[in-house]
C-alpha cells in the first residue's frame, strides 16, 4: 500500500539550513520514486526534487539547483531533501509523493491522499 509522511519543517533564517524527511512504506519505494513539491500563499505547486525508484536519476527545479539536495537511505525507507542557503522565496507548505522520476522533470501519478504527505511548513525569515 502507497504510504508516504514528511517531517522537519520550521522557521529558519536565510543563508539557514533545514532537512525534510519522507518517511515511506516498503510498496512505496520499491514501485515508485519520491518527489517533493512545494506550494506558497497564492502560488501554483511547483515541483522541486524527485529521485527514481532505482535512485540513479535525481531532478531539481532551476529554482533549487546546488542549493538542495535529494538523497535515500533504504535500510530506513526515508527519503530526505537538504536545503541549505535557504531564501525567503523558499517559504512554502512542502509536500513528499510518490512519482514517477523520469530524466529531467517529476510526473505526478496521482492526486490521491494515499500518494502525498500532509504537508510541512517551511518558513525563511529573520
Amino acid at each position: 500500500q502507497v504510504h508516504v509522511a514528511e517531517s522537519g519543517g520550521g522557521l529558519v533564517q536565510p543563508g539557514g539550513s533545514l532537512r525534510l524527511s519522507c518517511a515511506a512504506s516498503e510498496f512505496t519505494l520499491d514501485y515508485y520514486g519520491i518527489g517533493w513539491f512545494r506550494q506558497a500563499p497564492g502560488k501554483e505547486r511547483e515541483g522541486v526534487s524527485c529521485i527514481s525508484r532505482s535512485d540513479d536519476i535525481t531532478y531539481y527545479a532551476d529554482s533549487v539547483q546546488g542549493r538542495f539536495t535529494i538523497s535515500r537511505d533504504s535500510a530506513k525507507k526515508t527519503v530526505y531533501l537538504q536545503m541549505n542557503n535557504l531564501k525567503p522565496e523558499d517559504t512554502a507548505v512542502y509536500y513528499c509523493a510518490a512519482v514517477f522520476c523520469p530524466e529531467g522533470r517529476i510526473v505526478v501519478v496521482t492526486t490521491a491522499d494515499d500518494y502525498w504527505g500532509q504537508g510541512t511548513q517551511v518558513t525563511v525569515s529573520s
